[in-house]
């Protein structure tokens, strides 16, 4: 006789996302990882969770993180090979996450840009305002060619009572990201129903980490091993492992 009051069993990983787009695993070059080690110990954690691949995002933001190609790649050159010696079986690159300011002018005048695979750009703004001609610069995008992804746009506050500007951004060619860590409350109530309602909305095209530190990994351990991370996004259609998982 069947048990009509068994179980659903508990997915306890995070194998069916496998590729996280936004992280600050690459170190010594923002305010994520400070040197290799700390990298390597979290990428393993992270793989022990499901995750096989990792395309890494350092800001690049003048103001605070004035980073490039040429402080970026030597950084990810030395955190593969650190993986590689240890024989950790990971894929690592780099991409970048550009704020959206004045600054930004110049990157895309000359497109110089450190993209996610398919001309792919992560772009970001204050959590306090928006960015100045923001549409403008997702446009401009656009027409050269790229395909902008704007990252956790459920921590952008100044949005939760207008959602029409996210539903802008869609139209217009931009993909947003959500952060698991949102949906996990690390951020807090708000911004936890913030994207919980982008989700209902079937406004999200991808799930990032947004990974900096210790406590983001103790968090991120908690919500996927105890299964409510699968319970609350495992049937979402995300898109990491469709664009970027053979990339």
């Amino acid at each position: 006789m069947f048990n009509i009051f068994k179980k659903k069993p508990v997915v306890n990983d995070i194998a069916w996302i496998g590729v996280d787009i936004h992280s600050h695993l690459i170190p010594g070059v923002d305010d994520g990882s400070p040197d290799v080690e700390t990298s390597v110990e979290h990428i393993v954690a992270l793989h022990a969770l499901g995750y096989k691949k990792f395309i890494c995002t350092p800001h690049i933001f003048k103001e605070i993180h004035p980073n490039s190609q040429g402080t970026i790649l030597p950084a990810l050159k030395n955190l593969k090979d650190a993986l590689a010696i240890k024989n950790i079986d990971v894929q690592v690159e780099a991409a970048a996450e550009y704020m959206i300011d004045p600054d930004f002018d110049i990157l895309l005048k000359n497109e110089d840009f450190l993209c996610l695979p398919g001309k792919h750009i992560l772009i970001e703004m204050s959590y306090l305002t928006e960015s100045h001609n923001i549409e403008k610069y997702i446009f401009d995008l656009v027409m050269k060619g790229y395909i902008p992804i704007l990252a956790h746009p459920e921590r952008y506050i100044y949005y939760h009572s207008n959602f029409e500007r996210y539903r802008r951004f869609a139209e217009m060619g931009c993909l947003l990201q959500l952060n698991l860590l949102s949906v996990a409350g690390y951020y807090g109530k708000e911004i936890k129903i913030a994207g919980m309602k982008l989700l209902k909305e079937n406004m999200i095209t991808f799930l990032g980490t947004d990974f900096h530190n210790k406590r983001h990994l103790e968090t991120l351990q908690h919500f996927i091993g105890s299964g409510k991370a699968y319970e609350l996004l495992g049937k979402y259609p995300f898109k990491n492992e469709q664009v970027f998982g053979n990339s």
